[in-house]
């Protein structure tokens, strides 16, 4: 089946989505380092407001057939770019991040940096598709387990893959 995965600009109603998808328990023990209390909606508007005001980040809304089913993001962290993504886990398992980070890739510089706790096979999967290579390891308190987890440290290296951007 084909999907027509598309990214736009964040819009205000978008965010209704984003806090719905954020309800969804097996979703933050997956993505493990999300917010401390997914069903504050102040904190989410907080949050939302710092990420969609500061210049230095990339948000993107992934849209697929017109309906939104999550978001794409780059950001700084010290002295380079981290990349995110959260999809509904009710589209989990089509390929979408993978198109849609893709698509995030051919905006930004390299090299491009990426998180993932190391029992999540999926987001892994979706990054090394991406080009992504692990270049070391972490760990930190996840508030999406109420545990310290363990996390891969990632890397799309300057000399990746040409995806068509930079």
């Amino acid at each position: 089946m084909t999907f027509d995965v598309r990214l736009r600009p964040v819009r205000e109603d978008d965010l209704v989505e984003f806090f719905l998808h954020q309800q969804d328990p097996e979703a933050n023990r997956m993505a493990a380092f999300g917010p401390e209390d997914p069903s504050d909606h102040r904190e989410f508007a907080r949050h939302w407001a710092r990420v969609l005001t500061d210049p230095a980040n990339v948000v993107r809304t992934i849209e697929v057939d017109g309906e939104v089913v999550g978001h794409v993001t780059a950001f700084p962290v010290g002295d380079h770019t981290e990349v995110s993504y959260w999809i509904d886990r009710a589209r989990w398992g089509r390929g979408h991040a993978t198109t849609a980070l893709t698509a995030l890739l051919r905006e930004l510089p390299r090299p491009v940096y990426a998180r993932a706790a190391k029992d999540n096979a999926a987001s892994l999967a979706v990054l090394r598709k991406c080009g992504f290579v692990v270049v070391g390891e972490d760990s930190g308190y996840a508030n999406g387990r109420g545990a310290e987890v363990q996390e891969w440290l990632l890397e799309l290296p300057t000399d990746g893959p040409d995806l068509g951007g930079h």
